[in-house]
């Protein structure tokens, strides 16, 4: 029985999002402003096939497939919406499933630390993907689950706010994003952030 725990999609991938995952991740990269999909299941090698499913059925490129034990994920791309939709139709398809069973995000973590300090704005950049956070900048720090929700979270933060985008991990227990900025920008960017997880309908599913 495949759990599909995430499915999403972001109708325009905003610059810094778009770097960000070209930077890490081990497929294709994409533009600026391309369609995306991200999709997170359990158990987590089915997702081999479910990538197969959307490759077959249109023109889409991967720039991620994560593979864990209980987790897996993947991230499909194109200019063109239409494509994306369709790939996220046939991976509908090949799991036997509809939108209306993925999980609904949770907000494990929200915090904002205002004014970060030099050694700690140190300590975050020695270990970041992304821009660097910048002594007395404020930092916005959010974890979901399931964890590939924090993609559209970090997309649409990018969207409302003026922000550097310090961290993002899609995969594992919990997605995790640090975003850093002015201390309005940030608020904005939190509140972006949140907005986007709590419009995004799914099952509930109990701890």
């Amino acid at each position: 029985m495949i759990q599909l725990k995430t499915y999403i999609f972001l109708d325009s991938l905003q610059p810094q999002l778009a770097t960000f995952v070209g930077t890490t991740a081990n497929g294709f990269l994409p533009s600026p402003y391309d369609a995306s999909l991200f999709v997170e299941i359990a158990p987590g090698i089915a997702i081999n096939r479910v990538l197969d499913s959307a490759l077959k059925a249109t023109k889409v490129r991967p720039a991620y497939q994560i593979v864990e034990r209980s987790f897996g994920m993947l991230e499909v791309h194109h200019p063109d919406q239409g494509e994306v939709k369709q790939a996220g139709l046939a991976v509908l398809k090949g799991l036997e499933s509809t939108e209306e069973k993925r999980q609904k995000p949770k907000i494990a973590t929200n915090q904002v630390i205002r004014s970060i300090e030099a050694d700690q704005a140190t300590i975050i950049n020695r270990r970041r993907q992304g821009s660097m956070v910048l002594p007395g900048q404020s930092l916005f720090i959010l974890e979901t689950n399931p964890a590939s929700y924090i993609a559209f979270a970090a997309n649409e933060a990018e969207k409302n706010a003026r922000i550097h985008l310090i961290e993002m991990i899609p995969f594992g227990a919990f997605g995790r994003l640090y975003l850093s900025g002015t201390e309005s920008e940030i608020d904005s960017a939190r509140d972006a952030a949140i907005q986007a997880l709590e419009s995004v309908s799914g099952v509930e599913v109990k701890e």
